[in-house]
């Protein structure tokens, strides 16, 4: 099975809104329904499970049943950290799941990923075990000097690196192993820490998935009306 765990566990104090942005309503659907749908029409994906904040358990089920979510099967309380939310998502399927299952963890708030997208990350888990969405970087990194910062004299060329997002991949046994690992150890899950780097940092080589531009974080209220504006678009059709 691929089983997508869908991380709505924050409280987006950088929106400045009332309610978490997940919830935030988007042409009278909230956020979070927007990204479900992505997994719920996927032919690929057999459940979703919800990691979400306290207090909001039974708003996810009310929305889900509204907006037709059939294979939600589990919502689960967050924690006080991504990675601690992550960890909470992927505990609660010990036992519901088998080790050759395929996880996908993805930000509740990223709600445009594209099918492409769904199946190159899940394909490419099947193949090696784990896969990152990535996307080529198309602007020059400049390493800021130590001595004044307002300089530079190094530059990384960008062909060698790459920008990751969510969706992520992973066969079960690897992300649960290495979950307990990473807080047996404390290892890989502190600050903006998240499944791919505590990966790394456990000496997990990652492989690259296709990724996407349209797949933004929506983070402030500019990314919000830009995905409004992602909504309302209508694509040319004698673009190639």
């Amino acid at each position: 099975m691929n089983i997508a765990v869908i991380i709505a566990g924050g409280t987006g104090n950088r929106m400045g809104q009332d309610i978490p942005k997940q919830f935030i309503n988007v042409y009278d659907k909230p956020v979070l329904i927007y990204t479900l749908e992505s997994f719920q029409r996927h032919e690929a994906i057999d459940l979703i499970e919800v990691v979400c904040i306290d207090g909001w358990h039974d708003v996810v089920a009310a929305y889900a049943k509204q907006f037709n979510i059939t294979k939600l099967k589990w919502i689960v309380s967050g924690g006080q950290t991504g990675q601690e939310s992550i960890r909470n998502g992927v505990y609660n399927l010990e036992g519901k799941v088998s080790n050759d299952d395929i996880i996908i963890v993805h930000d509740g708030i990223r709600p445009l990923v594209e099918p492409s997208v769904l199946t190159d990350v899940i394909e490419k888990a099947k193949k090696f075990g784990n896969a990152v969405t990535s996307m080529p970087y198309n602007e020059q990194i400049f390493v800021v000097d130590k001595k004044d910062e307002t300089t530079t004299n190094q530059y990384i060329p960008r062909e060698t690196i790459r920008r990751v997002a969510t969706p992520q991949a992973y066969n079960f046994k690897l992300i649960d192993t290495k979950y307990h690992e990473a807080f047996e150890k404390q290892i890989g899950i502190f600050g903006s820490s998240y499944t791919n780097t505590m990966m790394v940092e456990l000496g997990v080589t990652l492989h690259f998935a296709i990724g996407s531009d349209k797949n933004l974080k929506l983070t402030s209220k500019d990314d919000l009306e830009i995905f409004k504006a992602y909504i309302k678009l209508e694509k040319d059709t004698w673009l190639k």
